[in-house]
């Protein structure tokens, strides 16, 4: 469903015409020669495509304008191999729609002490070159990033391989249609926000249904369409045994398929990206979809319980900075703590839907009742996600901007065995501790749903709201309260401003 090799990023290097054609000439040899080798790095997931050398004023406007309407292109990499005079830059950065990331690098690692002459000074200048590009990005107030070191180097390539991974996330939102089955559910504030300002700022849209809706699409399911779901199931879970073929539940997990079918005809139909549902309004459907909303994010639909759309939206762009790294990603929720001082953990987890791309190992397939929702017991995957790094996302509405908080964590095994807890589940320390880090989201506003990921990295998701323009909180081994409580209070400064609340 996700596939990043399909998409683009344009490598463009600036000069100008003062060098002569045959400086020149070797600009373009040695910008084609980087374009290939970053193409060719498995560090970056999209086909880096090698442009013309750019000298006047209109050659940019036009590359910028064509950057705009390529569908597949998710953004530039310029660099500026010599002096390429900024004002030239202007017109074109200002119709710009694409994300930038500026390469600062040159070709040569090493000065050539005991030949270096004017020549080579004169054909390499990036040093100064890329400090006139970023006067005039800076001068324009224009959102981009830096990568600073040699092109060969496995640190660079890693940094543009995150960009280029955060620029195909917003690619993909810009457009994005997710549906909403059922609208908020209860009283829920976090879970609201203005869609309008979203589908504005964000470039995706929310479109509401009724559970009626879905239900029409689950009814219409073929008995052939059931059968063959089944069969994945048999072969891909350890399945428990009243539900499998001729157990006493069958039945139930017969209804199962039919509801993912459904969901999966209906956002097929509709080519949404993502979608939410709700637990206070089932009306006709027999249970509580829980193994579809499973399988439906671990084929890379975003996924946000409850009505929250913006979580939909997020995990969608998570998995889409995920596609082909190790490790997966899903919807998650701060369930309860384990508070014991010698070692305080939080177990991750909610009602039914935790992808399966998080497990360990084989899941479980199983039928238990949920307590909530009135409706026959739901079926589910059963699982525990593997040790190792991981974070968590929350993307809220504040009214005068967009927040995306983040928390480093680290998932743990479970202290004690939990037998009678069936539901996916993920233990992990918070960083820089659970104390710190749930009084640093809380201050910041983060949601009870997330995008949890032991995929990506905090590099992406900056790097993803650098381009969409979030506010970005990063809670991590570091921070301590006092200074996240001072960002807090001048990041408001800086978005009244932004706003010309206080001018």
């Amino acid at each position: 469903m996700i596939e990043l090799k399909k998409l683009e990023a344009w490598f463009v290097t600036g000069s100008q015409d003062l060098y002569g054609p045959e400086t020149l000439k070797q600009v373009a040899a040695h910008s084609q020669q980087i374009a290939k080798a970053l193409n060719a790095s498995s560090a970056i997931p999209v086909k880096i495509v090698f442009k013309p050398v750019l000298t006047s004023p209109d050659a940019i406007a036009e590359l910028c304008q064509a950057a705009n309407t390529a569908p597949r292109c998710v953004g530039l990499i310029t660099w500026m191999h010599t002096f390429s005079p900024a004002k030239m830059w202007i017109n074109g950065l200002k119709i710009l729609h694409k994300p930038v990331a500026h390469l600062h690098t040159q070709f040569n690692r090493d000065i050539p002490w005991s030949s270096i002459d004017m020549d080579f000074m004169n054909l390499n200048q990036a040093a100064h070159g890329d400090r006139e590009y970023g006067f005039i990005m800076s001068r324009m107030r224009l959102n981009r990033k830096v990568v600073v070191g040699y092109w060969e180097e496995a640190a660079v390539r890693s940094q543009l391989g995150a960009w280029t991974r955060a620029a195909a996330a917003w690619l993909d939102w810009q457009g994005a249609r997710f549906a909403r089955f059922g609208d908020n559910m209860r009283e829920v504030a976090v879970t609201e926000g203005d869609k309008v300002a979203a589908q504005i700022k964000l470039g995706y849209a929310v479109h509401g249904f009724g559970v009626g809706d879905l239900v029409a699409a689950v009814q219409s399911v073929s008995s052939q369409a059931v059968e063959q779901l089944l069969g994945e199931y048999d072969e891909a879970y350890a399945v428990a045994p009243e539900l499998r073929k001729g157990g006493a539940q069958r039945a139930a997990l017969k209804e199962a398929a039919r509801i993912e079918q459904g969901m999966r005809d209906f956002l097929s139909q509709g080519q949404f990206k993502g979608f939410t549902t709700t637990f206070e309004d089932l009306h006709g459907l027999v249970q509580l979809p829980g193994l579809a909303v499973q399988r439906l994010m671990a084929d890379g639909y975003g996924f946000g319980a409850e009505g929250d759309w913006k979580t939909a939206a997020l995990v969608r762009a998570m998995k889409v900075m995920a596609s082909g790294l190790p490790g997966g990603t899903s919807f998650m929720e701060d369930y309860t703590y384990h508070l014991d001082p010698a070692g305080m953990k939080v177990l991750g987890a909610h009602m039914l839907e935790i992808c399966s791309s998080v497990a360990a190992g084989k899941p479980a397939l199983e039928i238990h009742p949920l307590g909530i929702g009135g409706k026959a017991d739901p079926v589910r995957l059963v699982f525990n996600a593997p040790p190792g790094a991981a974070l968590n996302a929350s993307l809220i509405d504040l009214g005068n901007r967009f927040r995306l908080v983040v928390n480093d964590v680290q998932v743990v095994p479970a202290t004690e065995a939990l037998p009678k807890l069936p539901v996916a589940r993920v233990i992990w320390e918070p960083q820089p501790s659970l104390p710190v880090a749930a009084a640093a989201w809380i201050y910041s506003g983060g949601a009870h749903h997330a995008g949890f990921s032991q995929a990506i990295t905090a590099e992406h998701l900056e790097d993803f709201a650098e381009i969409a323009g979030l506010e970005f909180l990063h809670i991590h081994g570091r921070t301590e309260i006092t200074g996240l409580k001072k960002e807090l209070r001048w990041n408001e400064v800086y978005y009244a401003l932004q706003k010309g609340w206080l001018s």
